[in-house]
C-alpha cells in the first residue's frame, strides 16, 4: 500500500488544473457577454403568468391588473404588434394602455414590433430585467 505523501504532486496537479479551467471558463464567459451586449437583441418576455387583450365587454386594463396577485418580482409588458402603415396607431394605443396603469405598483415596459397582423396585448410575467 503507497503512502499519502507518494500522491501528494498529484493531488497539486489536480487543483492547478481545476484552477486553469475554473479562470478559462470565466474568460469566455466575459468575452462571450461583452460581443453580446453590442448586439440589439430583443427583450425577454418570459411566459405569461396572466395575459390581457382589450374588448369591449372586458375589464379595462387597470380593472384588470388590480384582480391579479401582487408580486414585486412581475413586470407587465404591452406588446403592440404592427404591419407597417399602422404603426404610429399602434404605438399611441401601446402608450395609452401604459400609461393607465402608471400609478400602479407593477413594472411597465411597452414592445413594439413589426408583424403580419395588428394585435395589441399586456402581458404579467417573470421577465428578465432589462439591461441598461
Amino acid at each position: 500500500m503507497m503512502s499519502r505523501e507518494n500522491h501528494g504532486w498529484q493531488l497539486v496537479l489536480a487543483d492547478l488544473s481545476l484552477i486553469l479551467f475554473l479562470v478559462t471558463l470565466t474568460a469566455l464567459v466575459n468575452t462571450s457577454s461583452e460581443s453580446t451586449a453590442s448586439v440589439t437583441r430583443a427583450p425577454y418576455v418570459a411566459p405569461a403568468q396572466a395575459l390581457f387583450r382589450p374588448t369591449l365587454r372586458g375589464p379595462s386594463l387597470p380593472e384588470w391588473l388590480a384582480e391579479q396577485p401582487r408580486d414585486p418580482r412581475s413586470t407587465l409588458t404591452i406588446i403592440a404588434q404592427h404591419r407597417g402603415e399602422d404603426q404610429d396607431v399602434m404605438w399611441q394605443d401601446a402608450q395609452l394602455m401604459a400609461a393607465s396603469v402608471a400609478h400602479s405598483d407593477v413594472a411597465v415596459r411597452v414592445v413594439i414590433t413589426k408583424g403580419k397582423e395588428s394585435d395589441l396585448y399586456a402581458s404579467l410575467a417573470y421577465d428578465e430585467p432589462d439591461s441598461q
